[in-house]
């Protein structure tokens, strides 16, 4: 049995490419809905209803564990997936999202700290969110931060441009260099609002890293969910055998995409670092 990774482009290869390093053993099947791309300008509504289609999809083709590896969907459709979609139809499978680990990250917490019982690290300050617009009207990192770190001080701001750039191609350039300003230069403004840890709240922005870094001050640590998502699954796994023993140990990676397979294998060969076959599907 493979695991599924799901993002609604590309951007979701960053968090792939990471559990490749950090866990090369296990098979992954990743699906990409870039045609329906970007997810964060949609309703909830929709969210969840293309979020049910791809993870049912994934399902039927052996993944008995997906992680969802896109904020917006994690943000708006994570909770209804595990609680209302999973019990009824896939009760043996495990769908995980990407803002609790990320919240524990932000307030310097270890996997499955217990809130009011484990302190954060970070117990107070401030730290930013920067995501989709989905993700931030959700409200969901400050919910989780308010269980988590209740004294620490949230700033979110919406990126609209930053995905269109990131499939576009646009990775760098003046009129990248404007987006980025645009967001970045208000939120470092004043020296003693500034925060302690800028997250990544979206798979596609790490790619944009390389123009970010140099606009922020080196003290203020920026958080790739890559990385984070690798050792947060690695943690989870070692924890629930019963899923663990499920999955094949073959290293085989297969990849499919809503859109045009050979656009999204050369947009993906360049963040994976190798030439990847890419097949396409279609989702109700």
């Amino acid at each position: 049995m493979t695991i599924g990774v799901f993002d609604s482009g590309f951007g979701g290869l960053t968090v792939l490419s990471a559990l490749l390093r950090q866990l090369p053993e296990y098979d992954y099947l990743y699906l990409g809905d870039s045609a329906r791309a970007p997810y964060g300008i949609r309703s909830p509504e929709v969210i969840d209803e293309f979020s049910r289609q791809a993870v049912a999809r994934l399902f039927g083709e052996g993944c008995p564990l997906v992680v969802v590896a896109c904020n917006t969907v994690s943000a708006r459709a994570l909770r209804n997936l595990q609680q209302k979609f999973l019990p009824v139809h896939f009760p043996d499978h495990r769908i995980l999202g990407v803002v609790r680990p990320s919240a524990e990250e932000l307030a310097g917490l270890p996997p499955g700290a217990i809130p009011g019982i484990t302190p954060p690290t970070l117990a107070d300050g401030t730290v930013a969110v920067l995501g989709t617009s989905g993700t931030v009207a959700s409200g969901s990192y400050r919910l989780e931060l308010a269980k988590l770190a209740p004294r620490l001080r949230i700033v979110q701001k919406a990126c609209p441009m930053w995905v269109p750039l990131v499939e576009n191609g646009e990775l760098s350039g003046p009129g990248t260099d404007h987006f980025l300003h645009q967001i970045l230069d208000p939120l470092l403004a004043v020296p003693e609002q500034r925060p302690a840890k800028i997250l990544l709240a979206c798979t596609h922005y790490p790619l944009l890293l390389p123009s970010i870094r140099p606009m922020v001050p080196a003290n203020i640590e920026i958080i790739s969910q890559g990385a984070l998502m690798a050792e947060r699954l690695a943690d989870w796994l070692r924890r629930h055998p019963e899923m663990e023993t499920r999955l094949r140990k073959n290293g085989v990676r297969q990849y499919v995409t809503t859109d045009d397979p050979v656009w999204f294998s050369e947009q993906g060969s360049k963040i994976l670092g190798t030439t990847i076959r890419v097949e396409r599907l279609h989702l109700p």
